[in-house]
């Protein structure tokens, strides 16, 4: 059981750090959007997708009994590639910059 919770816990800041890390380098590419809608912070409250975040881990969890992998998603981060100023590479750059968090 105190496995469980600590896989969820790790799950959830997880996908917050991963969106984070997007909207964090889009804005180090010159792109303000995420920013200016308020989603470059660690508040969970603003990373939050309801069945994804929530609803499924948590059915992940109930059909593998707490055995098979857990996995879950939050709201992406906007971002408007015309704002970078690396328009060749930006977007590969911001794409890259959650699953290289994760890792």
């Amino acid at each position: 059981m105190v496995i469980t919770i600590f896989t969820l816990i790790i799950l959830f800041l997880s996908v917050i750090i991963h969106e984070l890390a997007h909207g964090s380098v889009a804005l180090k590419l010159g792109d303000t959007t995420a920013k200016v809608a308020g989603r470059l912070t660690l508040n969970p409250l603003k990373h939050i997708d309801p069945f994804g975040t929530i609803l499924f881990p948590l059915l992940l969890l109930i059909a593998t009994a707490g055995q098979g992998p857990i996995f879950g998603w939050a709201k992406p981060v906007p971002i408007n590639p015309f704002n970078f100023k690396d328009q060749k590479w930006g977007t590969l750059q911001v794409s890259l910059a959650g699953p290289a968090t994760n890792f």
